[in-house]
């Protein structure tokens, strides 16, 4: 059974979700409020895209001359029990992870086949685990069924970035869109929206029906969708 999956994100009035040149006290509250709204949703595993997942590593290369020989191209689960698991969206294995965890969850890179056999030998040699999302390229749907099917999740909240929040869209994956509104018009109409599609990937607008709106400290608004027939 394919999981409920989560599209949990925060922007600003005008729609774009990258922070950088905000206050760092307004960013750093709203913050603290975007991931305990998080924590209602109860998952399995979050998903975040490269970018997002290089600012939580912290590592700036990964070493070189691991891989002795040539590394099967199949999945390798490292632990099949925690808690939750953190999902990275790293097509071409770039994110230089220097634990097996990140955030209190255990690592799993979604990586092509096409990847260096470097790399996934020092994801082996750390203890993080694998999944191959396809040859040279990321099938989303297959990634959320190999998630369920290996490591039982049934609640997924994918958190960005817009690149990756929009894939997910594109793929028909959503259920459910959550959005934290801050009190702040950006202004910068060359930053990202906070979903961005591909214009290969986009066929139509996907139709949302409104299932909550909170008010939150700050002046912050917390809305859920519900996806719908358009």
């Amino acid at each position: 059974m394919k999981p409920h999956v989560i599209c949990h994100m925060m922007s600003s009035i005008d729609g774009h979700a990258i922070t950088d040149g905000w206050d760092r006290a307004f960013k750093k509250k709203a913050d603290q409020t975007y991931e305990k709204l998080a924590e209602k949703f109860e998952f399995d595993a979050w998903i975040c895209g490269r970018v997002t997942m290089q600012e939580i590593a912290h590592g700036d290369f990964y070493p070189k001359g691991l891989a002795k020989s040539s590394v099967p191209r199949t999945h390798h689960f490292a632990n099949r029990n925690a808690k939750t698991y953190a999902v990275a969206i790293d097509r071409d294995g770039k994110v230089a992870w220097k634990s097996n965890e990140a955030l209190g969850s255990h690592v799993v890179a979604v990586v092509a086949e096409s990847v260096a056999d470097d790399y996934l030998a020092h994801l082996q040699s750390i203890g993080a685990s694998y999944i191959f999302g396809g040859k040279t390229d990321i099938d989303l749907s297959r990634v959320v069924a190999i998630l369920a099917e290996e490591l039982g999740a049934k609640r997924l909240i994918v958190e960005g970035g817009p690149h990756v929040s929009g894939s997910f869209v594109a793929a028909g994956l959503v259920d459910e869109v959550s959005v934290l509104i801050l009190p702040l018009v950006d202004g910068r109409g060359d930053h990202p929206a906070s979903f961005e599609i591909a214009k290969e990937t986009w066929s139509a607008p996907t139709y949302l029906t409104l299932a909550s709106a909170e008010m939150q400290d700050g002046g912050g608004v917390w809305l859920r969708y519900r996806k719908s027939a358009p």
